[in-house]
């Protein structure tokens, strides 16, 4: 039985534009478009009732933002890569044809690859306050982030309702396996396989030698207390984000709870690339430095 596929454009990048039209013909051939709608936005559960998996022609972040969205109706997405890197996003308009029989065309219950990504559950209660400020979740980070006017900020953790330690920095990026890769990475954390069920803690240029990511299990609850920070004023303060998208202004005393959500994000993967490949192809791991000889 075909599958009912809804179309999702990302409307900033123009080629994204440009090739919709050929995207939506595909489907059209080998399934049913249900509608094309632009990726901002967004999309409410409504106009995604009886949709079996939505097409996203975008990048990463446009994936991460719809990933929000259908997570918790249990959708899957796919994405056609029109960023910079594609790390997530790993068919393009090509690959996409060559296999969309089987994408489009299938029995409405297997995918040719499919893989689940854990989420996070993301908190905020403000100080004197029993009910959050701030509930939502996100697929590769939460960040902590000191911003202006860029002084350091303070703040404590918590592991599983014991203390943690103190860290004065610049802030502070809680990641799941798939986010290791991103803002993690950059940071200096460690990458992390997707398929492990983990947490990964790194700070942001923290004022000691000693403070060093750390991997805990996806069944921990990590708490941070915000002890000193950027008063907020508009354009400056400290903030959460998340997946660089969603943000949440942070006052001193303002707790911050992280956890394992209780959806996932469910993603169509390219049968002919791995995890791996995309690794060495894309970010280059462990590659040898390229020598210019001029």
């Amino acid at each position: 039985m075909p599958r009912r596929v809804l179309l999702l454009v990302n409307h900033d990048k123009p080629e994204a534009r440009e090739s919709s039209e050929r995207v939506a013909e595909v489907i059209s051939t080998h399934g049913v478009l249900v509608a094309t709608r632009p990726s901002a936005p967004g999309v409410g559960p409504g106009d995604a009732q009886g949709v079996d998996l939505a097409v996203v022609l975008g990048g990463d972040g446009t994936l991460l933002a719809q990933s929000r969205r259908f997570a918790p109706l249990g959708i899957p997405l796919l994405g056609v890569n029109f960023g910079k890197l594609g790390f997530m996003a790993d068919f393009d308009v090509q690959s996409l044809t060559e296999q969309a029989p089987m994408i489009f065309g299938g029995d409405g219950r297997t995918f040719p690859a499919m893989h689940e990504l854990a989420m996070l559950s993301i908190r905020v209660r403000r100080e004197g306050s029993a009910e959050p400020i701030f509930d939502d979740i996100a697929l590769n980070e939460a960040l902590i982030a000191a911003g202006p006017p860029f002084r350091m900020i303070t703040l404590s953790l918590g592991i599983d309702g014991h203390p943690g330690p103190t860290l004065s920095g610049d802030g502070l990026i809680l990641s799941t396996p798939a986010g290791s890769t991103a803002y993690n990475l950059s940071a200096g954390g460690p990458i992390v396989s997707p398929g492990l069920a983990a947490i990964v803690i790194t700070a942001i240029a923290a004022h000691t030698l000693s403070f060093r990511p750390i991997v805990v299990p996806d069944s921990t609850h990590v708490d941070v207390t915000i002890e000193r920070a950027n008063a907020p004023s508009p354009g400056h303060g400290s903030t959460l984000v998340l997946d660089g998208n969603v943000t949440c202004p942070l006052e001193q005393g303002d707790r911050v709870t992280v956890l394992r959500s209780g959806v996932s994000a469910r993603f169509v993967r390219n049968p002919m690339g791995s995890y791996w490949q995309t690794l060495i192809g894309k970010l280059n791991w462990g590659q040898r430095p390229k020598l210019r000889l001029d």
